[in-house]
């Protein structure tokens, strides 16, 4: 029994969900494939600060983004776009956060094809982060966490404690069965869900969509300090992460 199960969706035994997850075409289409201007959608120089009274949350806030857009991709062999709660749950955190859904992908449980899709939208310019849902289990077929893993250039392991720490309130001790996981690739922050809805819900809204902004600000920071001609060395405001 793992996390997935007792977070809500249904699996086999021993796996990943049999039915939380949805089929996408051989040819890897996005669902939805319009890009938008990154410049015009995106405000990457965190104009929104707090107050002087807090400081120390200025320097630590100063570079966040204000409107994140997201990827969300949901791996599986059996669901499909309109059968899909775990990416609705995904959605709807996104949307509810004032975040904006880039384009939303189904994609098989397949690692060259889970990896290859996490590698394309993190490309793309209006994709700010990414977000998977299912594959994070133990069965032979859970190949997320191993297809993304090698996309990270730094690993966020703190995403993955937190949300173990936050699931066993729920699932007690079954929680040893996710692998959920976090990255950032070519400078986009990607977390890995399980596939179960109450689990991607509980990871978009209590840890990804709360922090997104931050971290996107952060991983991209050096690029908006060369354009604006900011002097990161001289401003006294590194983050210290």
């Amino acid at each position: 029994m793992t996390d997935e199960a007792s977070h809500g969706g249904g699996r086999d035994a021993d796996g990943e969900h049999a039915d939380d997850n949805g089929h996408r075409g051989a040819d890897g289409d996005h669902a939805t494939d319009d890009d938008h201007d990154h410049a015009d959608g995106h405000d990457h120089h965190g104009d929104d600060h707090h107050g002087d009274d807090h400081h120390g949350d200025d320097h630590h806030h100063e570079h966040d983004v204000d409107t994140v857009g997201y990827a969300v991709v949901t791996v599986s062999s059996t669901r499909r776009i309109d059968d899909d709660p775990s990416g609705d749950a995904v959605v709807a955190a996104v949307e509810d956060a004032g975040g904006e859904v880039a384009t939303r992908d189904l994609v098989n449980d397949d690692y060259d094809g889970v990896q290859s899709a996490v590698d394309r939208l993190v490309e793309r310019d209006d994709v700010d982060v990414v977000v998977t849902t299912g594959g994070t289990g133990v069965t032979p077929d859970d190949v997320t966490v191993e297809a993304v893993r090698p996309l990270f250039e730094k690993r966020l392991p703190g995403f993955g404690e937190l949300f173990r720490t936050l699931s066993r309130a729920e699932i007690g001790t079954a929680v040893v069965g996710t692998r959920a996981t976090g990255g950032v690739a070519d400078g986009v922050p990607v977390f890995c869900l399980p596939g179960s809805e109450n689990a991607a819900r509980l990871g978009a809204e209590e840890i990804i969509t709360a922090e997104a902004g931050h971290l996107v600000g952060l991983a991209t920071r050096g690029e908006h300090d060369d354009e604006n001609g900011d002097d990161e060395s001289s401003s006294g405001t590194g983050d210290g992460n």
